[in-house]
């Protein structure tokens, strides 16, 4: 592999510090990046950064599956510039990997002054926050689950984000939303 990063890594090293993932050990693999990170809720996973700009199909779904097996872990996290295909969409939610798609942004995309910030609520707050406000998640305000923000985030289908926007007139604007 060449000194000069590529897109892939670019992308790669965004998640990780969109996440607040802890890189373990970094290891180059055919085609890959081999990554074990840590992530904030004390589980480790395997993340791949697929270095070639092709298709990522089944055989990519079943080496990771593989590699998790063998090393005991239950995430794994594919990153690529190119697509999958349908089957290893399929087959990636069968085994817990997620597949980050290619228009995930290679900079860090809160960094910029028109995106908001957005954090998820975790189980606890979501459960007080709908409590609170005598309602159920249905009747939130909708996010798609592949908004590149909520990509960034994590965020799955169910949770509730957090989305805190700078006002001219009210300082802070804090809202929340339903991942679907």
């Amino acid at each position: 592999m060449s000194s000069k990063e590529t897109l892939v890594e670019k992308k790669t090293k965004v998640l990780i510090k969109l996440r607040g993932y802890k890189v373990i050990n970094k290891e180059e693999i055919k085609n890959a990046i081999s990554y074990n990170i840590k992530m904030k809720d004390k589980k480790t996973a395997i993340l791949w950064a697929v270095t070639t700009g092709g298709t990522v199909g089944v055989a990519y779904i079943t080496q990771l599956k593989k590699a998790m097996d063998d090393a005991k872990i239950e995430n794994g996290i594919i990153t690529t510039i190119g697509k999958y295909t349908h089957t290893a969409k399929k087959r990636s939610k069968q085994h817990g990997i997620e597949l980050i798609p290619k228009i995930f942004p290679s900079f860090p995309i809160f960094n910029h002054e028109f995106v908001s910030k957005h954090e998820l609520l975790n189980p606890e707050e979501k459960i007080k926050f709908l409590e609170e406000h005598k309602m159920k998640p249905h009747q939130l305000p909708r996010i798609n689950v592949f908004d590149p923000a909520i990509i960034a985030v994590g965020g799955k289908p169910g949770d509730i984000v957090r989305v805190i926007r700078n006002s001219q007139t009210a300082g802070k604007f804090v809202s929340y939303r339903y991942i679907l």
